[in-house]
């Protein structure tokens, strides 16, 4: 999508409401003399109860018209621009999730009318949080609400989108505003990227095609060291818990180490994710009519590659290991059983008590080689239980661990969109983890809180003195339906959350 900045609504009208010339669409910023798109449609913000009606358009729209997340389109005659008001909501509620909502519902609306080219007037938006805040805001929501996955359908089934969007600001602000929109563009690109990887069916996002993915993206990134652990190296480093739950599965495990010290001055921070590709249950098999939402399991990889490659780009100084591990859980016939014990390196033997319980067995390797690395904090994020989203719904994940680093995820959270809550570690509950044959068991004897009893499983493979915090986005990784600038599959839950809580605890 190419973006231009305007500083006035005359040199809109000075270009005419034409389709003008697609000369170049790519991702970009200029002034409105650049190449692009004639604006089609112009986009006016409006809050609920505004008495003062809408700057540039002599109409009265309904009370609903303004409501959050609406958009109504108004269609000139023949020969003139065609406009829309996009509903804010109440104006003492606007903030920038609100905003980035509102932006990602008015992309799809103006998307699904064929235009291919819009500007939208900022004012309002600029003036109740910001110009920097509502520029990026804006942005970031409209790029993700755009989102579609659609590389498996034919070219004339695909939904129209806009290629081409100018934002009106004001002349003092437009050097500014080019690196916000920058800034905008790598966090949106991100998270796409994150979506793009975790909505690819199964028989093409398989484990050995996410490594290459992965080596692909980071390869032009000269500060990115990637390091792949396979088959005897992730026997000689005591991985047990990955081999073992690939046992059944043609497609051979791994752990990715992506290295980004831009400054390794700082004390090194681990980003560890899961990445199964396909969670079939292994032999506790799942069941069900239509199993495709399997494929989301591998969430947390994502939104670590995704957080990485947002910290990369934007070229933060921060040190971080990221690491992820990556398999898919079936059943076959060299598949690991119930009652197996799998034994890891830090002394601690675990039996499985359920094969559909592997996550925590894949995230132990790499949270003890995290530490092998000298990690002084680590963040695991993955779609670990179904209880969490019993226990918080559909919009916000929870989050256990360090206090400081929890309570910091929590404000991140709010601010960013990826919403999480911290949840307790109730020490007596590890009673529930207890094994007749070994250290631990893999479930827990309960069938209440089950995501607690996962944090309390992972905590084991923690040393006292790193700091630590577990996420579970078991219930944020995919949005049932378009809602705000979410589109219906894989939401990139993580990317941004990740990325701002680093550049924050280095700021």
């Amino acid at each position: 999508m190419r973006i231009d900045i305007v500083e006035r609504l005359d040199e809109l009208s000075a270009e005419g409401p034409g389709a003008g010339s697609e000369s170049d669409s790519r991702p970009g910023t200029g002034s409105s003399s650049s190449p692009a798109l004639s604006s089609e449609v112009i986009l006016h913000l409006a809050f609920e109860g505004g008495q003062e009606g809408i700057p540039g358009l002599n109409v009265e729209p309904t009370p609903s018209a303004a409501a959050l997340g609406r958009t109504s389109l108004l269609y000139g005659a023949p020969g003139q621009r065609h406009a829309a008001i996009v509903g804010l909501g109440s104006a003492h509620a606007l903030n920038a999730e609100r905003l980035r909502r509102a932006a990602g519902s008015a992309a799809r609306a103006v998307g699904r009318e064929g235009y291919k080219a819009a500007a939208v007037d900022l004012g309002p938006a600029v003036d109740g949080l910001g110009a920097e805040v509502g520029v990026q805001a804006w942005l970031e929501g409209w790029m993700l609400g755009s989102y579609r996955f659609d590389a498996y359908k034919k070219e004339t089934g695909r939904k129209s989108a806009v290629s081409s969007l100018r934002l009106l600001v004001d002349p003092s602000i437009r050097d500014a505003a080019i690196e916000w929109v920058k800034k905008a563009q790598h966090r949106a690109e991100s998270t796409m990227l994150a979506r793009d990887w975790c909505n690819e069916p199964a028989n093409v996002m398989t484990p050995e095609r996410l490594v290459d993915e992965i080596q692909q993206r980071f390869a032009d990134l000269p500060d990115v060291h990637v390091r792949v652990y396979r088959g005897n190296d992730l026997a000689a480093h005591g991985m047990n818990g990955l081999l073992a739950v690939s046992q059944g599965s043609r497609h051979a495990p791994a752990l990715v180490e992506l290295i980004y010290a831009s400054d390794p001055s700082q004390p090194l921070v681990a980003l560890v994710g899961k990445g199964m590709t396909f969670d079939m249950g292994g032999m506790n098999v799942k069941t069900g009519r239509d199993l495709s939402e399997a494929r989301f399991d591998m969430g947390g990889a994502c939104a670590v590659a995704g957080a990485l490659d947002l910290l990369a780009r934007s070229g933060a100084a921060i040190n971080v290991a990221a690491l992820i591990a990556v398999a898919d859980n079936v059943p076959g016939s060299g598949a690991l059983l119930p009652s197996s014990i799998v034994r890891y390196p830090n002394g601690l033997t675990v039996q499985v008590g359920n094969t559909d319980a592997e996550g925590r067995l894949i995230l132990a390797d790499a949270l003890l080689h995290a530490q092998r690395l000298g990690a002084a904090e680590i963040m695991d994020i993955a779609t670990l239980t179904g209880s969490v989203g019993h226990a918080l719904g559909l919009r916000v994940a929870g989050v256990w661990g360090d206090p400081s680093i929890t309570e910091a995820l929590r404000d991140c959270g709010e601010a960013c969109g990826d919403r999480v809550w911290p949840m307790p570690l109730i020490d007596d509950d590890e009673e529930l983890l207890r094994s007749d044959y070994a250290d631990l068991n893999n479930i827990s004897s309960s069938s209440y809180g089950g995501a607690c009893a996962a944090a309390l499983f992972l905590r084991r493979f923690v040393g006292e003195d790193v700091r630590w915090a577990h996420i579970d986005m078991a219930n944020t990784v995919q949005a049932p339906s378009d809602r705000g600038y979410e589109t219906v599959g894989a939401t990139g839950f993580g990317v941004r959350l990740l990325a701002d809580y680093l550049q924050r605890i280095r700021a």
